[in-house]
């Protein structure tokens, strides 16, 4: 407990035993050891006896007393460190090695850590000490711990491993939450509300200002992913970055390539690429004349070849397929022309109307490039958000079966999933339909569900929202299909039995109608013309 005080040349409890052995007379020698030992100052040696006449302790004053200087001592450096002095370093480095010997007994060690703290390059050799000492690593200040991260990243991964950890169970609730909605989905928290969630103050702490990237291009991809749109001045900013790359700077790119491979980044990527289209089918102009959207095409392009590029360690920026700007993009605007006609075609009045159908076939090159390039891919999967949103029950019927075979199967991960029945609630309607009900589930969702069990909770998910309004003779048929079997999770097995709860409650709910007698009044039946009702026109 009071190890180094004899390099401080302090009396310690083994000196005091030594003079207990050996000297003549004990309580002389004890006075003397309290007169060397006590608080300095002559003029307590007459109030010492007057405490004591009151009972109270010698120790007791005395600790008292330690603990008002500790206090005080310890605000004392703090505001040394906060001033301008130029030797206010070296000042705490003197206290330091003053105090450092007492740094593993308890009363003293708050100062040395405060002083640790408040020191921006602690001497090597301490850090050293700190370092191999669990229990002083322990409690040191994040300050001290960033500089030994500095060095030992195994210690750092160690740290912020359950971090990370805690931060994607909290996002796979999230992902998996049972709020099925448009409105509160994966991306509707702001930055601000993100930024103040526990995990990422603690990570922010850890990390301080010691690895912060490029103050040159950051703020401006968050102003982007703040608002969820890169406005024309923004990308020729982000574009002045990409292109001033010089040689020698390339490992910036691996940086820039992680910001933008974030969920939320691709986001705003991809949301402002969508608006970039609406704009061009309004102006009757080709994708490949739009400088904006070839850049956010790169930029989305560099953010999914993130992972690939940290482990090669080649920075170098991903060679965009071209054809998706001059095949996939003019293929996917063509869905939306098609969509346009028939929507026109079915105001018309019935003499001009044709005998055209809503088109159900897809052109191939959306298909091959659903299939082969991720770029299009993930291009492909928010124009059927951008559909959904627009409640168009005609395109999402064309479109639902060609994402069955998609690039990496993004179609059936979970953040496509999430969104995507988020967003049929708005047809919930819709589910009432057989035919809409084959297509959602039969050609979509019911292909991959027995091999991928995050299908199988998106898809329970959503019936615990919609299962009132799906057809009672295909819902019957789902749960039969939809039955988990003995292997799969325990989350999976929860929400099939909340499912069934919520069905059988529904059904002792839902009044039974008894069968009336006819009110035959004999009225003659009277014919109304009628018009067809048209679909939803999908404009961008």
């Amino acid at each position: 407990m009071f190890a180094g005080l004899p390099e401080l040349g302090i009396s310690n409890g083994d000196d005091l035993k030594e003079t207990l052995t050996n000297c003549p007379d004990p309580l002389k020698a004890i006075d003397q050891f309290q007169m060397e030992n006590g608080i300095l100052l002559p003029t307590l040696q007459s109030a010492l006896p007057f405490l004591d006449l009151h009972g109270t302790p010698r120790l007791e004053f005395h600790q008292s007393v330690f603990d008002e200087l500790r206090e005080n001592l310890m605000e004392r450096v703090a505001v040394i460190a906060e001033g301008k002095e130029a030797d206010r370093y070296s000042k705490l480095e003197e206290l330091l090695e003053k105090s450092f010997p007492l740094v593993k007994m308890p009363s003293i060690q708050p100062v040395v850590m405060q002083v640790l703290k408040h020191l921006p390059k602690v001497p090597e050799k301490k850090l050293k000490i700190v370092m191999a000492d669990k229990e002083l690593y322990k409690v040191c200040a994040v300050e001290v711990k960033r500089q030994i991260w500095q060095d030992n990243q195994a210690l750092f991964g160690d740290e912020v491993s359950p971090l990370l950890k805690q931060y994607i169970v909290e996002k796979e609730a999230a992902l998996f939450s049972n709020d099925v909605s448009v409105l509160h989905s994966f991306f509707s928290p702001s930055p601000k509300t993100r930024r103040q969630g526990e995990v990422v103050l603690k990570l922010t702490q850890m990390i301080g200002k010691n690895v912060k990237l490029y103050d040159m291009f950051t703020w401006c991809l968050d102003a982007c992913i703040r608002e969820r749109f890169v406005d024309g001045k923004r990308a020729r900013e982000l574009q002045g970055f990409l292109d001033g790359v010089k040689k020698g700077q390339e490992q910036v790119l691996g940086d820039l390539s992680m910001i933008l491979c974030d969920p939320f980044a691709c986001n705003t990527l991809v949301l402002s690429i969508m608006r970039n289209l609406q704009e061009l089918l309004s102006q009757d102009a080709l994708p490949r004349d739009s400088p904006d959207l070839m850049l956010l095409l790169r930029m989305l392009s560099l953010g999914q070849g993130a992972w690939d590029m940290i482990d090669s360690q080649v920075f170098k920026e991903p060679r965009l397929d071209l054809e998706v700007v001059t095949r996939f993009l003019p293929a996917m605007m063509s869905v939306v022309v098609d969509d346009n006609i028939f929507t026109v075609e079915q105001k018309l009045p019935s003499e001009e109307k044709s005998s055209q159908v809503y088109p159900t076939l897809l052109p191939d090159a959306f298909y091959r490039y659903l299939q082969e390039n991720r770029v299009a891919c993930e291009m492909g999967l928010y124009y059927i958000f951008h559909i959904a949103k627009l409640r168009n029950k005609n395109a999402l019927q064309r479109l639902l079966p060609s994402l069955v075979d998609t690039y990496n199967d993004m179609a059936f991960g979970d953040i496509f999933l999430h969104l995507l029945t988020g967003h049929l609630t708005l047809l919930s309607d819709e589910f009432g339909s057989e035919d809409f009900c084959s297509v959602v589930f039969d050609n979509f969702l019911l292909t991959s569900f027995s091999s991928k069990e995050n299908v199988h909770r998106h898809i329970l998910r959503m019936l615990l929202h919609l299962h009132h309004k799906v057809a009672p003779s295909y819902m019957e048929s789902l749960i039969k299909t939809l039955e988990p079997p003995k292997q799969s999770s325990e989350q999976l097995k929860e929400l099939y039995t909340k499912l069934m709860e919520k069905l059988e409650a529904h059904k002792k709910s839902s009044p039974v109608l008894e069968e009336k007698p006819s009110l035959d009044l004999g009225l003659h039946a009277v014919t109304v013309s009628t018009t067809t009702s048209s679909a939803p026109t999908t404009p961008f």
